[in-house]
């Protein structure tokens, strides 16, 4: 989990056939960025910001977490119950618990990630 020799590490995880009550509720959302931070020891700078947006069909939840060591992003689209979430941070993390812990959070029939060293 060594960052030795680069500025960061991303890790973008896609989410397919999440529960939809979860998806479309901000306090869920909300509770899973703070969550999250626990689970791949983040300390988060200030509260999170979900809001929503989108138009023809696209429309859901969107997140932003600040991490001391960068942030955390995500957007639910209602459409078709999937959640896209990236995780970057000049601060290593264990990028499968990572994994794990939001597929299970939004109950995700099948998921898909990859991560990279950045700089």
């Amino acid at each position: 989990m060594t960052l030795e020799g680069h500025w960061g590490k991303s890790c973008h995880i896609d989410l397919f056939g999440c529960d939809s009550a979860r998806i479309s509720n901000k306090d869920t959302i909300e509770l899973f960025a703070g969550i999250l931070c626990d689970e791949i020891d983040m300390k988060p700078y200030g509260a999170p910001h979900v809001v929503w947006f989108g138009h023809d069909g696209k429309e859901g939840y969107s997140l932003v977490q600040l991490i001391e060591t960068s942030c955390i992003t995500a957007h639910f689209s209602e459409d078709d119950n999937n959640a896209y979430i990236d995780v970057f941070s000049c601060k290593g993390f264990d990028e499968e618990k990572c994994v794990k812990f939001c597929h299970e959070y939004f109950c995700a029939e099948n998921s898909t990630y990859f991560w990279n060293w950045r700089g």
